[in-house]
């Protein structure tokens, strides 16, 4: 769970999604699952509520499996396998196997 974070981008690589990418809205952690935005969406039927809100249907996202999801690299826009490091002041950064590039400033 912990190469793929809120925001970043990711490649679906099996299922009914496959070879499309977006954005992480969200990363649950208890579900090892993550939302992407607009992808894996599914039709919900809900009631009106209190405060005005419409009835009716809503299309969201349902959460995918995080071994589905590869994480892209900004820098080479391929998906890869990421790593960590430790920097000289002691915190901990993630970087792209591929072209060596740290994720996160």
């Amino acid at each position: 769970m912990g190469n793929i974070k809120k925001n970043d981008k990711v490649k679906v690589i099996s299922g009914k999604e496959k070879g499309r990418q977006g954005k992480i809205l969200k990363v649950l952690g208890e579900k090892d699952a993550a939302l992407v935005e607009r992808l894996n969406l599914v039709k919900r039927h809900t009631k009106a509520g209190r405060a005005g809100q419409q009835g009716g249907i809503v299309e969201k996202e349902a959460p995918i499996k995080l071994s589905k999801l590869m994480l892209v690299c900004p820098k080479c826009s391929k998906p890869t396998r990421t790593g960590s490091r430790v920097l000289d002041d002691g915190k901990r950064v993630r970087y792209c196997k591929k072209c060596s590039e740290q994720l996160e400033s």
